[in-house]
């Protein structure tokens, strides 16, 4: 089983709010997912980021694959900055 740290859209339409979760990458965005690692809430000014860093940090260790997107995220974080590869 491939897992990747990916983006979970929640939220009214027209106002997205996303969970960062770790999830099967053959599951659909809003499918079932492994478990959830942070929040990401874009209409914030600056976009508002919370994270299970220990949580990030050993999904990461294991093998998961961020999306670019969480990636992104991922690098003004320096606890998980030095986890990427």
């Amino acid at each position: 089983m491939s897992v990747h740290i990916r983006l979970f859209r929640m939220g009214a339409k027209k106002k997205p709010f996303y969970r960062i979760v770790a999830a099967d990458s053959k599951r659909a965005r809003g499918g079932r997912y492994i478990e959830a690692v942070g929040t990401y809430d874009p209409h914030k000014d600056p976009a508002e980021v919370t994270l299970k860093e220990e949580r990030v940090i050993d999904w990461l260790n294991k093998g998961a694959q961020p999306t670019q997107t969480v990636r992104s995220i991922l690098k003004r974080h320096e606890n998980v900055k030095n986890h990427l590869n």
